[in-house]
Order: structure tokens, then C-alpha cells, then sequence
């Protein structure tokens, strides 16, 4: 599949679609949590092969908790490999303040992964 491109591109707001202030790993923490974000938003269309960019501006700020429940536990928990996110999954930021949220989010992809092998 190298090189072919992916049917379809879902884009997704996280501050538009989910919550200008995400937080939290699980529901009990609060309704925008890391566990409902990749559930509801990433999985489904993951799962359908689309490719997805996310977007992170315009959101308040990440807690470490919701960026590694929503993006390392699609590896952990949804059993995605990093190789293939790292062809249908895309996070974007324009602004400055947000940028390394961007890292941050592929980082803990990175750890799901080698504590998965």
C-alpha cells in the first residue's frame, strides 16, 4: 500500500468538533476525555483505512493524561501499529504555543509501541 493513496480524508477539529478544553484519560474525569476522543473521533475512521489529520489549535492546552490515552492508546489499547498510523494519521498546528503538543502525541505512540513488543 506504499505510495497508494488512502480513499478518503476525515479532518477533525479537536477544538471545533470536541472541546476547547480536553483533559483527562477516562470518563470519570470528565465528558473530554482521552478515552472518549479516540473511541468516538480516531477509531471509526482508523478502522475504515481514511486518512485522518486532527487538528490541535484552538484548544486551551493538552494534560499529558488525554494526548496519551487518545494517541498512544490506539496503539495500547486499539492495536494499531505505529507504521500504519504513521500513514493514515496526521496532527496539525499552526499555532506556536501548540506545536510540540505534536511530538508529544507521537511520542507516546512510540512508547505503546515498544511496550507492546
Amino acid at each position: 500500500m506504499e505510495g497508494s493513496p488512502l480513499t478518503e480524508q476525515v479532518s477533525i477539529s479537536i477544538a471545533k468538533q470536541f472541546s476547547e478544553f480536553p483533559g483527562g484519560r477516562f470518563p470519570e474525569d470528565g465528558p473530554f476525555n482521552g478515552t472518549t476522543f479516540r473511541k468516538e473521533y480516531l477509531v471509526p475512521p482508523l478502522k475504515d483505512g481514511k486518512h485522518v489529520v486532527v487538528s490541535l489549535d484552538g484548544v486551551a492546552g493538552f494534560g499529558s493524561s488525554f494526548l496519551e490515552e487518545a494517541f498512544g492508546g490506539l496503539v495500547r489499547v486499539e492495536g494499531f501499529k505505529k507504521k500504519s498510523l504513521a500513514k493514515q494519521l496526521e496532527l496539525i498546528c499552526n499555532e506556536e504555543d501548540l506545536y510540540d503538543f505534536i511530538e508529544v502525541a507521537i511520542e507516546f505512540i512510540r512508547e505503546a509501541e515498544a511496550e507492546n513488543s
